[in-house]
């Protein structure tokens, strides 16, 4: 280990140490972006970076739990991206469901699946519904993995399910627009029953939400990092840390 290895650990432990338990988010979601660009600079295939990728997430997670956190949302695989090339696409997906199994099998956490799942493989959907549904009696940190996600998608099928839910119920339109209030479109949302994440950070050096969470995100903080998501560390997790635990949340007021 060298001097600067020295170095680095010592400040890693002093960021840990200054962390006020107290102040730190409940819910972080993340936007890992840049794995494509992490294995291009390597000189590797995309495969590789979607693999990596989804390593970095298993440790991301750790460090969350480590810190308390009690949920963390994972951006991996948008309805945009879905009109990548099919092998492409592909990658992500296996690289997905390795991942879900390695935290299915762990038995610590509990998976979620947030998206649109109609708009995936129905195979690699099934398998995935599979494995969040093997660890619904999980008591630990909860991994909401998003895949086949987008925020207007969102939006439109929370919609879609409030206006069918109101006619079953022999509801007019006018009548549900006349009693329309802000929670009960909360209540169709993918994330219904959970917290809006407090912090969310973006990897990569992209200063923009890309529609994640466009409803829950209202309030949150945001926390940009310029790192690639398979090179990101934990000092850098920490780093978001303290910048969020710094800030006087007003909540609009």
């Amino acid at each position: 280990m060298g001097v600067s290895d020295l170095a680095y650990g010592v400040y890693e432990r002093r960021l840990a140490k200054s962390l006020d338990p107290a102040k730190l988010p409940r819910h972080v979601g993340a936007i890992v972006d840049g794995n494509r660009r992490w294995a291009k600079r390597g000189g590797a295939k995309s495969e590789a970076g979607y693999q990596a990728g989804a390593d970095k997430i298993l440790e991301f997670a750790q460090w969350c739990d480590d810190l308390g956190v009690e949920i963390v949302t994972l951006w991996l695989l948008s309805t945009d991206n879905l009109q990548r090339p099919a092998a492409e696409v592909n990658s992500i997906l296996a690289a997905v469901e390795s991942l879900m199994e390695r935290i299915a099998a762990d038995g610590r956490w509990s998976l979620a699946l947030i998206g649109n799942r109609d708009m995936l493989p129905a195979e690699s959907a099934a398998r995935m519904k599979r494995l969040a549904d093997a660890t619904a009696g999980v008591q630990g940190m909860r991994v909401n993995i998003c895949v086949g996600y987008g925020g207007r998608q969102e939006l439109t099928d929370a919609m879609r399910s409030l206006l069918l839910d109101q006619a079953s119920k022999g509801r007019s339109l006018e009548e549900v627009a006349s009693t329309l209030e802000v929670d009960h479109i909360a209540e169709h949302l993918y994330t219904r029953g959970q917290p809006d994440p407090d912090l969310v950070i973006r990897t990569s050096g992209e200063q923009r939400l890309s529609g994640f969470l466009l409803w829950q995100s209202v309030h949150s903080e945001f926390y940009f990092s310029d790192v690639l998501w398979p090179a990101f560390r934990h000092v850098d997790l920490l780093r978001a840390m303290r910048s969020y635990a710094a800030r006087e949340r007003r909540f609009g007021a």
